[in-house]
């Protein structure tokens, strides 16, 4: 598995940094944050914000879940990792997916056509890039909250852990019936 490191929390770190420079004006360093994941409002010279942070996030995911970079070579001319997943988006998602991701169930023999609405694995893929392409919204009011975020990204896991959470509530349940005798 390969680490991948953005720009969460640029807003707070550069607010904060008002000893050298104000994070509020234009400065010689040019766009704040890593090109690729800097939110377009701050190539306008607009503030920091925790919505450009969420903005990171999106790429971020987007990135992790497709394998491409926001800077690949493709994504020039007006197009975009946020333009790519969203013409994809949810119909032919399996075509952009990462094939890391999916090797298991190629070995499987349980990747088949070209949508498989019925698996829950993939429901769950379909839930990460409507997250990711919110995340990543052009407009900062378009996208969503991080608490927002953590919401959804923890139903997707519960939905994947299904198994686990059933022999929770069983050992629940024997710890309730041997409670009371």
């Amino acid at each position: 598995m390969v680490g991948h490191i953005s720009d969460f929390g640029l807003a707070k770190i550069l607010s904060t940094d008002r000893l050298n420079y104000s994070a509020n004006k234009s400065s010689s360093l040019g766009l704040r944050g890593t090109i690729g994941y800097t939110p377009p409002e701050y190539g306008m010279g607009s503030e920091l914000s925790i919505k450009g942070d969420v903005y990171s996030y999106g790429i971020l995911l987007l990135e992790m879940f497709t394998g491409k970079r926001p800077t690949d070579e493709r994504f020039k001319e007006g197009l975009s990792l946020h333009n790519f997943v969203k013409v994809a988006f949810p119909e032919r998602v399996i075509e952009i997916l990462d094939p890391i991701l999916v090797q298991e169930k190629v070995k499987q023999g349980t990747l088949k056509g070209k949508f498989l609405g019925d698996d829950r694995h993939f429901q769950c893929l379909i839930s990460i890039f409507e997250i990711g392409l919110t995340c990543s919204a052009e407009l900062p009011s378009e996208r969503m909250h991080m608490s927002d975020v953590v919401t959804k990204l923890s139903f997707v896991r519960d939905k994947l852990r299904p198994t686990r959470l059933r022999r929770e509530v069983l050992l629940n349940q024997q710890v309730i019936i041997y409670s009371y005798p």
